[in-house]
């Protein structure tokens, strides 16, 4: 059995929209986690050893590479766009966090 043209390329793309929607929220839940550890790093000096650091910097620089390297697919809205710029700026804006609390 085979689907008319149209209703493939939709079951396609709203297959494809699902996963990458999908994908930006795991993104923001990351950054969640990420401010979590930055926030409870500045409170307590002790929690910002070198190992501590070492691993937050791994995990900015594996975040920066994905929300940096998201392509938006023709099919995006403005508010899909908007929420993958809104990504950057946070994680930018964490990194700035993160640096001032090692400091």
């Amino acid at each position: 059995m085979s689907l008319p043209k149209d209703s493939f390329q939709s079951a396609i793309q709203d297959n494809l929209i699902t996963t990458w929607k999908q994908f930006i929220d795991r993104m923001e839940e990351s950054l969640d986690m990420l401010a979590k550890g930055i926030d409870e790093a500045a409170e307590m000096s002790s929690i910002c050893t070198s190992e501590w650091c070492e691993a937050t910097e791994h995990v900015i620089d594996e975040l920066s590479n994905s929300i940096f390297s998201i392509s938006e697919p023709r099919w995006a809205s403005d508010d899909d766009s908007r929420k993958i710029k809104q990504l950057r700026r946070r994680l930018h804006d964490l990194y700035a966090k993160y640096k001032s609390a090692t400091r």
